[in-house]
């Protein structure tokens, strides 16, 4: 039986107890959903008629409008927060201290305040302007949340840069500064590329948590995914309702297909960085050509050796 210092192999009762746990466990998952299947049976939303409007042209659209909203608030704020986070991790960094201080105060502030208060506050206070005909523009939604987002996220991604950094062995930052090397040098390099290497799968998880973020759009009207497919099922009734049920589960399955593209994303990256890190083989010096009067590996001199024998023969 083999074991470790953090971890003892189960024995035989051990392996009993955990696949009985295994079955009950399993055993009352297909309870919960044979238990959520009934009540949508019996609430009617698995009549044929709820899911037939997925077939409709109009539904299609609307879905696949809100995705590519959706995907456009998330690239926009996805890129700007990683700029914002590394600019704040290297401000946190300085060596002034006001700047320091200023980054700092910055990114605990943004990372109190809930991330709802903060998109509906620059809708509200910066962002919202009406046009001739007194409508609130749809730019307005738009850039409050990607704002939003990327304060938040930024602050999140400036303590993920902030970790990696401060990783790096300080060795190398000495060694760097003996060869003359400047700070900004020091930080472009050598450690920031190291940082990057080891803090990547966490950055791009820190991405799902803003992809996911993106439906808080609904609350400044902006027509993410989420508001446009609840807008659409107050405009369609079945059976004398709405279908928010049958819409809600399909948009939380694109949702779901959305993050964990992302996170395998980050799993293939984790797994290609620990395969890179194992190290590149070093290969095996070619033997020199023999010359006369060259040392041999025993250290003798060959012309030397030579004479040697020749000396025995006489």
């Amino acid at each position: 039986m083999s074991s470790s210092v953090l971890y003892d192999a189960p024995g035989p009762k051990a392996r009993t107890r955990n696949r009985l746990y295994l079955v009950i466990g399993s055993l009352a998952v297909v309870a919960v959903l044979a238990f959520v299947v009934y009540r949508l049976n019996v609430k009617g939303q698995l009549d044929p008629k709820v899911w037939d409007i997925f077939n409709n042209a109009g539904v299609r659209t609307n879905i696949r409008d809100g995705v590519l909203t959706t995907l456009k608030v998330f690239a926009l704020a996805g890129a700007l927060s990683l700029a914002l986070g590394l600019l704040l991790a290297v401000a946190r960094l300085s060596e002034h201290r006001a700047v320091s201080w200023a980054a700092t105060t910055f990114v605990e502030l943004f990372r109190a305040v809930p991330l709802l208060i903060t998109i509906y506050a620059l809708w509200v206070v910066f962002l919202t302007y009406k046009n001739d005909l007194g409508v609130i523009g749809e730019n307005s939604a738009f850039w409050g949340l990607v704002i939003g987002l990327t304060v938040y996220n930024g602050c999140v991604q400036a303590e993920v840069f902030r970790a990696g950094i401060n990783a790096v062995p300080r060795g190398q930052v000495e060694a760097a500064y003996a060869l003359g090397l400047r700070k900004y040098q020091v930080m472009t390099t050598l450690l920031l590329p190291q940082a990057v290497r080891s803090m990547l799968p966490t950055m791009i998880s820190q991405l799902v948590v803003t992809l996911k973020d993106t439906s808080l759009g609904y609350v400044i009207t902006y027509t993410e995914l989420l508001f446009a497919t609840r807008t659409m099922a107050n405009n369609i009734i079945v059976n004398g309702e709405n279908p928010f049920t049958a819409v809600t589960i399909v948009v939380a399955a694109i949702y779901i297909a959305m993050c964990l593209a992302l996170s395998s994303l980050a799993t293939w990256i984790e797994r290609r960085g620990r395969r890179t890190r194992t190290g590149v083989a070093v290969a095996v010096a070619a033997e020199p050509a023999e010359q006369p009067g060259v040392l041999d590996v025993t250290g003798v001199s060959l012309g030397a050796a030579d004479g040697d024998a020749k000396k025995a023969e006489r």
